[in-house]
């Protein structure tokens, strides 16, 4: 009776013991999921913030530069995407876990258009080189990506802190940024209106200010994932009432 009591106390502690590295483990995953988003994010504001300047200044070598930043934003969203996965097969993660990885999921492909769409704004610094000194205005849509470059860090930032507050202020600023899209729409027109001549010019800077939009709206989308997230409350959809998940 005593061997069977010191086999079962030893059978106890090595579970108990397996239990824990298993915890461990998971935590480690977590901490790289969560370090890979980030990094990737970190990317992404970059990529952003060269690819205006190239638009603006007139820099085809930035512009280069930011199609090589997104090869590597498209590898992060592939490693991401791998972990997230491993994570929830060997771990089998419930309310919160869950949530937090699913929305990792979600976030990475937001992650990647707006490398994406800091490439088209790339391209298009490269194809406006006319060597003529008059250009559609570029002031709204500097203006623009400093607000949709703001809204992408609080975003981030609102991940990383599980912050809620900070969150629903990205979902905010989206309005602005739409308030400057029609602005520059408008400046656009007038200016086509009075030189004909620099039409191409000033399509060009339309697309821009359309890939600026899109970025903020990725950028929201990432504050009401991690609002999920945190919450549990699906506010995609802001006319339907929250839906409350266990904790």
């Amino acid at each position: 009776m005593r061997q069977e009591g010191v086999q079962a106390h030893q059978h106890l502690g090595s579970e108990r013991m397996s239990a824990y590295h298993t915890s461990r483990d998971f935590e480690a995953e977590l901490r790289e999921l969560r370090a890979t988003l980030l990094a990737m994010g970190a990317r992404c504001e970059r990529s952003l913030q060269l690819a205006i300047k190239a638009y603006v200044e007139d820099a085809p070598d930035l512009a280069r530069e930011v199609i090589e930043i997104d090869r590597r934003i498209n590898r992060d969203e592939m490693e991401s995407d791998e972990l997230a996965l491993r994570i929830i097969a060997l771990r089998q993660p419930v309310a919160y876990d869950l949530r937090l990885i699913t929305t990792a999921l979600k976030l990475v492909t937001d992650l990647e258009r707006i490398g994406d769409e800091a490439v088209n704004i790339a391209e298009r610094a490269a194809e406006d080189r006319d060597g003529e000194q008059k250009r559609a205005p570029s002031d709204i849509l500097r203006k623009m990506a400093l607000l949709a470059e703001q809204m992408l860090r609080d975003a981030l930032d609102a991940f990383v802190e599980s912050d809620v507050e900070r969150a629903n202020r990205v979902r905010e600023a989206d309005d602005a940024v739409d308030d400057l899209y029609g602005e520059a729409l408008r400046q656009m027109m007038d200016f086509m209106a009075r030189f004909p001549d620099k039409i191409p010019s000033a399509v060009r800077a339309m697309s821009v200010a359309k890939y600026l939009e899109r970025i903020a709206d990725h950028a929201t989308n990432i504050a009401e994932e991690v609002i999920f997230m945190v919450d549990g409350q699906d506010v995609r959809h802001r006319s339907n009432a929250p839906k409350s998940l266990p904790t």
